[in-house]
């Protein structure tokens, strides 16, 4: 199948510590793809690179045919990035948000008012279209977030946790907004540590652990036949209550 997003080698180490540590992905374009790993495995620093927000120290990094580095601005082009806490001008309503960003794509004005309007009526934010961000709450910039990403129609949308905040209604927006837009041809890669998520949405998952992939394939592959949390805890390591730990919990005695 073409390739939306390939990695080879990638290395980002902070200090003494590794956070990622030769990362390879080959991600089909088309497909609802989940990047799972426990807390500090490498998953955020491994989209940063991946979408050109980070220099990796080693390592390579294409989206749609177009190498990111070391000039990520082609790259950045054809990829909608939406952080774990998306950082947006909070001084700026959603509406001159969403104008400012289409501002910096070049995109053209019509253009985007039209795209605008429709997404936050889609997104349930036209009525706080003129509110400060400032204002948000951190389930509305989630949502205002994905807004500007989608506005200029990228050919890669990359999430980090992107339901985290989201309550059931909105989230099942955002699921079928993201299935709309697969099937429009786009790619979805998206970072989360809920298995249930990414067991029900995606196609392929890659399992990192301590910056090195784990395991990778179809959720079938990845999970054995078994539920894939419990893949995933045996991949990266469980922890069980030695027997007696918490014992206080149990008891109804002060």
């Amino acid at each position: 199948m073409p390739i939306a997003l390939e990695a080879r080698g990638l290395v980002k180490a902070f200090g003494d510590k590794h956070a990622v540590d030769g990362v390879d992905l080959t991600i089909p374009k088309g497909t609802f793809y989940g990047i799972a790993g426990p807390n500090g495995a490498g998953k955020s620093t491994t989209l940063r690179m991946l979408s050109g927000l980070l220099r990796p120290d080693a390592g390579t990094a294409t989206i749609d045919g177009v190498p990111v580095w070391p000039n990520p601005l082609e790259a950045k082009s054809r990829v909608g990035f939406v952080p774990d806490n998306p950082v947006l001008f909070d001084r700026l309503t959603a509406a001159e948000m969403l104008e400012y960003a289409g501002m910096l794509r070049k995109m053209d004005p019509d253009v985007v008012a039209l795209r605008s309007a429709e997404l936050l009526r889609v997104l349930d934010l036209a009525d706080e279209a003129e509110k400060l961000i400032a204002d948000f709450s951190l389930g509305m910039i989630k949502r205002i977030g994905l807004a500007v990403a989608l506005l200029h129609s990228p050919r890669v949308l990359i999430l980090d946790e992107p339901f985290g905040a989201l309550d059931p209604v909105n989230t099942q927006v955002m699921e079928d907004m993201l299935q709309l837009y697969r099937r429009g041809g786009g790619t979805v890669v998206f970072a989360s540590h809920v298995m249930d998520v990414v067991q029900r949405l995606c196609d392929r998952v890659v399992v990192i652990g301590g910056g090195r992939v784990l395991a990778e394939g179809t959720v079938a592959e990845v999970s054995g036949g078994r539920n894939l949390q419990d893949a995933f805890v045996e991949l990266v390591g469980g922890r069980d209550l030695e027997e007696g730990e918490l014992a206080w919990l149990s008891s109804s005695s002060g």
